[in-house]
């Protein structure tokens, strides 16, 4: 799935990112815990998070992640935008809760990272 068509799918707003809007992904991990991230199978991925703070873009980076969707209306700072500009990651904002995103997402084909 291109990243064009998650932020269609959400409804959402890219923040950052739109030359990157052709990307393919492949796989979807939707977590507030980084922790958790980071047992997720490196892949290309979207993150779909509720958490603001520096730490998920240098945990996206770390797992090659293309794409962040950060839910519930939540939106990144100057310096979080920034960090992933640097790093040619992709924010994008959606006011749908978690639960919503990853259930259209689903819908629309895409699959967590131990599904096949």
């Amino acid at each position: 799935m291109k990243v064009s068509e998650i932020v269609k799918i959400l409804d959402g707003e890219v923040i950052c990112g739109e030359e990157f809007l052709d990307r393919e992904v492949l796989k979807a991990c939707g977590s507030d815990m980084m922790s958790d991230v980071l047992a997720f199978v490196k892949e290309q991925a979207v993150l779909l998070t509720g958490l603001v703070n520096p730490q998920v873009v240098r945990t996206a980076e770390m797992m090659d992640m293309q794409c962040i969707v950060f839910v519930r209306g939540k939106m990144p700072d100057k310096e979080m935008i920034e960090l992933a500009e640097d790093r040619d990651i992709v924010l994008i904002a959606t006011k749908l809760e978690m639960f919503a995103s990853c259930g259209r997402l689903y819908m629309n084909g895409l699959r967590g990272g131990s599904e096949n």
